[in-house]
């Protein structure tokens, strides 16, 4: 199998580019092929004739988005688009890589992949306006949500609390805002099963299991050993420019349904620390 991936240097693209082995796998960044430009995107697939595209590629800074609209719907969803008439033209599948932002948190029961859609911020709205598009475009392309994104080799929220942690007394994290922690490691293991397994339409993939950032970070703190007093706050104490779901855990049946179960939360920010020491 020859697969693609655009947004090698993000987090996933990363994690993708060492877990992928034992196919043809090409890493595209940013400055290699900038989603915004159609042409590139057409020659560059065109080229290299892929049998898989994994687009990673995105405008990822949620506050950020809300003062650039323009530039996350150039990226997100436009960028998505090129992407996907570039895969339909030279045959080639697309898995997209989506977000939990695209619903209200307003259930108290996991997402399911079925779930309207209802974002509240730029960056959920970017996104979902791209699935929408997509399945118009290549209605047999494979969209996988993910939420809570760690790893290493870029900005993150693990890395932000330890580094926080390691000059402060205590820290205030939120703790009415509830989700499912993602360990790229394992993201990008699943993403390369559900290709093999010539996966299409929606699948949630997340750790097992949830919890709040507070919570999160506390665990985060416990675990490296650090001193530092976890103390939790409301969203509210804590106001941000994007507004974040209460509740976005994703249901693991769609995932399931592939014969892939992930590792819990906690397993899998035991093997980021290591990694991170590393």
């Amino acid at each position: 199998m020859k697969a693609m991936i655009l947004g090698a240097s993000s987090l996933l693209g990363k994690a993708l580019m060492r877990e992928w082995t034992g196919d043809d796998v090409v890493g595209l960044s940013s400055r290699d092929a900038d989603i915004r430009d159609a042409d590139k995107v057409r020659d560059v697939v065109e080229k290299a004739r892929p049998d898989w595209i994994v687009l990673t590629a995105a405008y990822t800074n949620v506050d950020d988005c809300e003062s650039h609209p323009d530039l996350a719907f150039a990226v997100n969803r436009d960028g998505a688009v090129n992407v996907a008439k570039a895969a339909k033209k030279a045959g080639t599948k697309l898995m997209f890589l989506s977000s939990d932002y695209v619903f209200d948190g307003k259930k108290t029961s996991p997402y399911e992949t079925g779930d309207a859609r209802n974002p509240q911020s730029v960056y959920g709205r970017s996104k979902a306006e791209a699935e929408i598009k997509l399945l118009d475009v290549l209605p047999e392309c494979c969209i996988v949500r993910t939420s809570w994104l760690f790893g290493t080799g870029g900005k993150c929220f693990p890395d932000t609390i330890l580094k926080l942690a390691a000059s402060r007394p205590a820290l205030d994290v939120v703790d009415d805002q509830r989700g499912c922690p993602t360990y790229s490691v394992d993201l990008a293991r699943a993403i390369i099963r559900l290709c093999r397994s010539h996966a299409s339409g929606i699948v949630h993939v997340t750790n097992a299991g949830d919890c709040s950032w507070f919570e999160f970070a506390r665990e985060i703190v416990k675990r490296s050993g650090l001193p530092t007093e976890v103390r939790p706050v409301s969203s509210q104490q804590m106001a941000r420019p994007a507004p974040r779901p209460a509740y976005s855990v994703l249901s693991s049946k769609s995932l399931e349904e592939y014969g892939v179960s992930m590792p819990g939360w906690q397993e899998a920010l035991q093997r980021y620390l290591q990694e991170r020491k590393n």
